[in-house]
């Protein structure tokens, strides 16, 4: 499933909204850490593709089938099409900025993330497992949280 969103700031509400109604449909619940967190990386995502291209983008997520007690365990795919062929580059910024950070977030909160050229633009992509809860208390998926360092500033992972 995915969404165009036109070269305008304001299409990154309407993402986060298409994204969150995409979730329940698959039996993902707003309040989870994963939509949450999701719907976190659909915006600076998507305001990266808007703002650095100033051109349409396509936002695309792959969902598992409708997610159940049976089936917690669940990857969810964010993909991010834009018409730059610039590679990504995760900037550290002063703390004066007001920008510059996403692409640090993006890596302290994705289980996986990456990019690739498509065409003449390229696709920004970042995967999110889900987890149910394990009995013998140990970290889903291997992720026990942690710390991404930036110029000073600390982003917490949980």
């Amino acid at each position: 499933m995915q969404l165009e969103v036109r070269p305008d700031p304001s299409e990154v509400g309407r993402a986060r909204r298409w994204a969150r109604s995409r979730l329940a449909g698959a039996g993902i619940q707003a309040d989870e850490p994963l939509a949450e967190t999701l719907v976190l990386l659909v915006s600076e995502l998507v305001t990266n593709a808007v703002v650095h291209t100033g051109r349409s983008a396509v936002l695309r997520l792959v969902l598992p089938g409708t997610v159940t007690e049976e089936t917690e365990e669940a990857t969810v795919r964010l993909e991010v099409d834009d018409a730059s062929d610039q590679a990504p580059v995760p900037r550290c910024v002063n703390g004066e900025a007001t920008g510059g950070r996403g692409l640090a977030l993006v890596d302290g909160l994705a289980d996986r993330w990456g990019w690739s050229r498509e065409g003449t633009g390229k696709r920004i992509w970042c995967e999110l497992d889900r987890c149910g809860e394990r009995e013998d208390a140990t970290p889903a998926c291997g992720s026990g949280g942690g710390t991404v360092a930036c110029d000073g500033f600390a982003y917490e992972v949980v």
